[in-house]
């Protein structure tokens, strides 16, 4: 409801862009830093002990922008808030690898993103509501009230819903013990998860680059913007695009190799802000957050392969790894992005193209499946 709004939220509480910047920098930057300690708390405490601290953390979170109208207090607040789909996210795809075989894995990801994206398509359009009847400030804190209820809601019900897991332990019911030490973990990544590491890095430099601005750009920037409700409802048409695809791109990806898919969906990457330059009304808008949609063609694909390539008993941390190392990096450009955008939109929108298309290019000539790992 709140978060695609949060930098017209912090320009209505005084922050400019640079504070925006900021945030999506701090975005990607705490992603990575808690995707690690995700992996290791699911490991060693198991998964539903783990997700009622990840909760607890991020309600903090919410309860700081609500109690502190400030563009300050949203910095501190999404130090808490903006923890959980990275520090969760480790241990869910360690579930699907456990529950699922390897050829129903990329379907069981795709299921858990489709779901996922259901709040994530209606919660925007339900945030521009609220911001056309009370405001840009108080609409969004309210958004966050409604926030917090719901994950209280949602850790009540994990704790009831989710079977009790025994944390890993030496000598445990799986014997290994959960490894706290990153470089330690690093050898164990094989070259063909280095290779997608390496490529994926630079797509999201293409995605980081713009992403806090595309509100900005659709609200403030071009010559008809859009209000509050409208953006809500592109978003929710770019959700809508990625539920369509999510189950055919998954069914052939588990009967054929998963390169293809990843390709296709890095090229999505690309094609985004290079098209959203040349979108300037409503109508146009429509068409680009369509082709926002279909970036999610190959992302559960992406998230199966790296699961597939890593090693068992670790995949919770080698997932958790993955992220810290992808994120840290991407981060720099979330934060650069900012005064890219200070130059122009322009400008900000063509270093992300050529960014993608480095990535896409790279993956595409030396990137990897299963079959061909090493």
């Amino acid at each position: 409801m709140a978060e695609r709004f949060l930098p017209i939220y912090l320009m209505a509480v005084g922050g400019g862009a640079l504070s925006i910047g900021f945030l999506n920098g701090l975005d990607n930057l705490l992603s990575a830093l808690y995707s690690f300690p995700g992996g290791y708390l699911s490991d060693r405490l198991g998964m539903k002990r783990a997700l009622l601290v990840f909760n607890i953390v991020a309600m903090g979170g919410f309860l700081v922008v609500i109690l502190i109208p400030s563009w300050q207090a949203v910095l501190v607040g999404a130090v808490f808030f903006l923890s959980w789909t990275a520090i969760s996210l480790p241990a869910t795809m360690d579930v699907v690898a456990k529950v699922l075989p390897m050829n129903k894995r990329t379907m069981g990801v795709s299921m858990q993103s489709l779901v996922r994206r259901i709040p994530m398509g209606l919660g925007p359009i339900l945030g521009g509501l609220c911001i056309g009847a009370w405001g840009e400030r108080n609409g969004v804190r309210l958004a966050f009230v409604v926030a917090f209820l719901l994950s209280g809601l949602a850790a009540a019900l994990q704790q009831v819903l989710i079977d009790v897991e025994p944390p890993v332990t030496v000598g445990g019911s799986q014997g290994v013990k959960a490894e706290k030490n990153p470089f330690r973990l690093l050898g164990a990544m094989c070259p063909s998860l280095k290779r997608l590491l390496v490529s994926d890095i630079l797509v999201r430099f293409c995605e980081q680059i713009p992403y806090a601005f595309v509100v900005v750009w659709c609200m403030k920037t071009i010559a008809a913007p859009v209000t509050a409700l409208q953006f809500g409802i592109l978003t929710s048409i770019e959700m809508a695009t990625a539920l369509f695809v999510y189950i055919p791109v998954a069914y052939f990806a588990d009967r054929s190799t998963k390169k293809p898919f990843v390709v296709t969906t890095f090229i999505f990457f690309t094609l985004f802000p290079l098209a959203l330059l040349f979108c300037r009304s409503f109508p146009l808008l429509v068409f680009a957050f369509i082709l926002r949609g279909f970036k999610e063609f190959g992302e559960p694909t992406r998230k199966a392969l790296i699961m597939d390539l890593a090693p068992e008993h670790r995949k919770a941390a080698m997932f958790g790894l993955y992220y810290l190392l992808r994120d840290v990096i991407v981060s720099v450009a979330a934060f650069g992005g900012a005064f890219l955008w200070q130059v122009g939109p322009a400008t900000n929108f063509l270093v992300a193209f050529s960014c993608g298309l480095v990535g896409t290019i790279g993956f595409a000539w030396w990137g990897s499946d299963l079959s061909g790992s090493s």
